[in-house]
């Protein structure tokens, strides 16, 4: 059975396909967004084995597990899950695509918008504490418990937009953009681990990295003042800093994004934005 459900614009998915034997019916439930950008979530029986397009999923002691699919994901997924009883289930996923907008920004410095060669080696060293916050694969199940707009403002740069900067077309943008003064709060969007919190990295400004659980992180930059230590705990609404214009910004923000691993989420899917 498959259910298709519209709830505040977004297009949130209940599957339950069930595979009925003597003795022996599982079901994997699941939820959230089978769009381009769009997060997937649910729960099997512990013990399962599950695996996105040949690529294992982890799934955790009770069995949740989290994906989710990129900007430019086809239209097609392959969803396998191994039952501990030894049945395999080969679930074919429709994903749907999305079309992106062309945003100009223009004003932006022009070392920010192509950093100079004496940039290269502190960029290498932030990309890689970047990569490494957003590394970790917890049990934690602070994703399942849903995300809230980090910051009140307007909503002035969306997920998948392909920027133009000081006229130079440039790589899609996968965050979604809150505009207000500076020094306007920003809340954690979601409880977490902090992994990376830094005050003035060469493009990001001041960035906040949460770890969710299950390799879902947020990631939150061109903060004024930065507010929370890394290796503490945060729980939704927890103040974590302040909008500011740090970094690659014509003015003050906060740039929001949604990781599941490496793969870029839109975050205006979680907080009920229309794709």
């Amino acid at each position: 059975m498959i259910k298709l459900l519209k709830e505040a614009k977004v297009l949130v998915i209940a599957v339950s396909i069930c595979l009925c034997m003597p003795e022996a019916v599982n079901a994997v439930d699941l939820k959230g967004s089978l769009v381009q950008g769009g997060l997937v979530w649910g729960k099997v029986e512990a013990g399962t084995k599950i695996s996105l397009d040949g690529n294992p999923i982890k799934v955790g002691d009770k069995g949740h597990f989290v994906f989710g699919f990129g900007r430019d994901a086809k239209n097609i997924a392959n969803l396998k899950v191994e039952h501990p009883d030894g049945r395999e289930e080969n679930i074919s996923l429709s994903i749907k695509a999305r079309k992106f907008n062309i945003e100009r920004v223009n004003g932006l410095p022009s070392k920010t918008v192509t950093p100079p060669p004496e940039w290269s080696a502190r960029r290498k060293l932030e990309t890689g504490r970047v990569r490494a916050a957003r590394s970790y694969n917890t049990d934690d199940l602070n994703w399942a418990w849903g995300f809230e707009k980090p910051a009140e403002g307007r909503f002035s740069g969306f997920y998948g937009s392909q920027r133009i900067l000081n006229g130079k077309p440039r790589s899609p943008h996968y965050g979604l953009d809150i505009a207000a003064k500076t020094g306007t709060p920003i809340y954690a969007p979601a409880g977490g681990t902090i992994r990376l919190a830094a005050p003035d990295f060469l493009l990001e400004g001041g960035i906040v990295i949460i770890d969710h659980g299950f390799g879902v992180t947020s990631t939150l930059f061109h903060m004024d003042s930065v507010n929370v230590s890394e290796g503490t705990r945060v729980v939704k609404g927890d103040l974590i800093g302040t909008i500011g214009a740090k970094g690659r910004a014509s003015g003050p923000h906060v740039d929001w994004r949604i990781n599941w691993k490496s793969v870029r989420l839109d975050p205006g899917l979680l907080i009920g934005l229309e794709e």
